[in-house]
């Protein structure tokens, strides 16, 4: 009996010593490894996805750690895992949840195309299945543009912190969120769908903030005259929609057959060609209250504005003196 007891107690403290080293020796992961471990997975499916990954000593060990603390449980999520570790510390980290988060950039101005492309280049899926979610999601967005067509427009330009375990309508509706939290803030609450429209080429026009409530000016101007905008942004994304973008655009462009063409076409567009920001928005809200009917570059990422076409015509040529003399 004695013998056995012996047996036992050694079997015990072995045990006992290896699941010590088990659990509190360091671990160091060979460079960056990063392990996605879906909603719904088992304990026992995550400690095989961490041993695999060189994360952990232990199924076995891990698995036995979380039963004796099971009033914790494990998040899903993608982790990185760059740093000598124990698997108790691993464990820990599953419990708090410290998910790795991919950040996506929105610049303001940026269309769905854009916006798809940054979201692939963040590791988040494919362009092709984000632009599938903006084209098919547009009832997040049909009490401010029941005609749309696509969320373009709604899509609020941010910093966004996404993760792999969030999918692409998610990630659309948290920018649709954002989108909606402005609108409210600057008080947009009549005519969405014409002034994010009007917002987004006004967006596509110019860099410099204070310019765009005169850029808005112009173009109320002109459709308060039934003239056509004639804005090169808008035959840019008739071009995308198509596409038939070549990069940069020529003369016989602006005979493209597209709705988007505000140069065939008077009248806005039939929606937004771009994700306006806050300053664009209030732009469209409150114009500028001017005579302007033209707008070119001048040369120096400003434009200058004219009343009448010959005053246009006299800013067009001081423009190509400018672009001549560099």
């Amino acid at each position: 009996m004695r013998a056995l007891f012996t047996l036992v107690l050694i079997a015990a403290l072995a045990a006992g010593g290896w699941l010590a080293w088990a659990w509190y020796s360091p671990v160091t992961p060979a460079a960056q490894t990063f392990v996605l471990l879906h909603p719904g997975y088992s304990t026992r499916r995550i400690a095989a996805e961490l041993k695999a990954a060189g994360v952990i000593r232990s199924t076995t060990a891990f698995i036995v750690w979380h039963r004796l603390h099971q009033k914790h449980s494990l998040k899903a999520g993608e982790y990185l895992f760059d740093k000598t570790a124990a698997s108790v510390d691993v464990h820990k980290r599953l419990v708090r949840g410290d998910v790795f988060v991919h950040s996506v950039v929105i610049p303001e101005g940026f269309n769905v195309f854009e916006i798809a492309q940054a979201v692939q280049n963040a590791g988040l899926g494919s362009s092709q299945d984000f632009l599938h979610v903006a084209e098919s999601q547009t009832g997040l967005i049909a009490d401010l543009a029941p005609e749309a067509k696509t969320l373009e427009g709604y899509l609020f330009p941010n910093t966004y912190e996404f993760t792999r375990t969030q999918t692409m309508e998610e990630m659309a509706a948290a920018m649709v969120k954002q989108f909606r939290q402005v609108a409210r803030e600057i008080g947009l609450t009549a005519d969405v769908e014409k002034t994010v429209t009007l917002a987004s080429i006004i967006e596509k026009e110019t860099a410099a903030p204070e310019e765009r409530p005169l850029v808005a000016s112009v173009y109320g101007n002109r459709l308060a005259k039934n003239m056509p905008l004639q804005a090169d942004p808008s035959v840019i994304y008739a071009e995308l929609l198509q596409g038939a973008y070549t990069g940069a655009l020529h003369h016989e462009d602006m005979q493209f057959r597209s709705a988007y063409n505000t140069y065939v076409h008077a009248g806005l567009p039939p929606g937004p060609i771009g994700n306006p920001g806050k300053v664009s928005l209030e732009a469209a809200m409150h114009p500028a209250d001017t005579q302007y009917l033209y707008f070119v570059s001048d040369g120096n990422s400003r434009h200058r504005f004219a009343r009448s076409l010959e005053e246009h015509n006299h800013n067009v040529a001081e423009y190509r003196k400018a672009v001549a003399r560099r």
